[in-house]
């Protein structure tokens, strides 16, 4: 048995980008921060941030485009996966990234309410009234990594 399972809390250090692949699939990408803050053993504090490559597919990469800015803060559940490349000079390159299998709006800058895309739901902060969008986050899988454009 194996699990291959990333939750993440953190805030995005960018707008997310979406893209389509030729079939028409939104592809979106995020850059989210998280923070680590402690005390060494000198007593002094320490941080530490560490940044998430993390991919989105379908509705809810257009709602993360939609909803999402700079600065938010969300919630990612989703997998690790390594894809293998080459640069330029030919050289093999490896990108690390968490492929979402639900992504929740929190509060964060920005404003608006908290929004949750996951498999079946769609909840709104109560103190705030704003469009309800479908929300997908069953993606599907089933094009050639060829078809995204970047």
């Amino acid at each position: 048995m194996s699990l291959n399972k990333a939750m993440i809390i953190g805030n995005l250090g960018a707008d997310p980008e979406v893209r389509y692949t030729q079939s028409g699939t939104a592809v979106g990408n995020l850059r989210i921060a998280t923070n680590e803050k402690w005390t060494d053993k000198s007593g002094q504090r320490q941080e530490r941030t560490e940044w998430h490559r993390v991919v989105v597919f379908g509705k809810t990469a257009e709602n993360c485009s939609k909803y999402l800015k700079k600065g938010r803060q969300v919630y990612v559940e989703g997998r690790i996966q390594t894809n293998e490349w080459q640069d330029k000079e030919g050289n093999k390159r490896y990108t690390t990234e968490i492929v979402a299998t639900n992504v929740t709006f929190l509060s964060g800058s920005g404003g608006g309410g908290d929004y949750s895309s996951s498999d079946d739901d769609f909840s709104e902060g109560s103190s705030h009234n704003h469009e309800r969008p479908q929300v997908e986050s069953n993606y599907d899988q089933s094009f050639n990594d060829d078809e995204i454009p970047f």
